[in-house]
């Protein structure tokens, strides 16, 4: 059970999404966070709620208050909310447009 809204645990997976890249996968970010890399898959998969130390950890790590994190102002400018990277890490790959 977690005290934070629906919205406000996304916005937290969101960021979390972005760490794996920083911290080149979900076992490094897990040691980051200090917590384990299963329990960190059921929380991206929804299987577990976002908890409010989890929060904290994630905000520290990212260098951002938890007001940010909770708002969704963490994510940089550009960057994919699903995958978390960066519109210019694309480079010269193909966009699909579907018409």
């Amino acid at each position: 059970m977690s005290d934070l809204s629906t919205k406000e645990q996304g916005n937290v997976r969101i960021a979390l999404r972005v760490l794996r890249l920083r911290c080149e996968g979900w076992e490094p970010l897990a040691r980051a966070l200090r917590c384990e890399p299963d329990t960190l898959g059921k929380v991206m998969r929804g299987a577990r709620a976002v908890t409010e130390r989890l929060t904290f950890r994630v905000a520290k790590l990212a260098d951002v208050s938890v007001d940010e994190l909770l708002v969704g102002g963490f994510l940089p400018p550009g960057t994919c909310p699903h995958c978390g990277k960066r519109v210019s890490d694309f480079g010269d790959e193909p966009t699909i447009v579907e018409g």
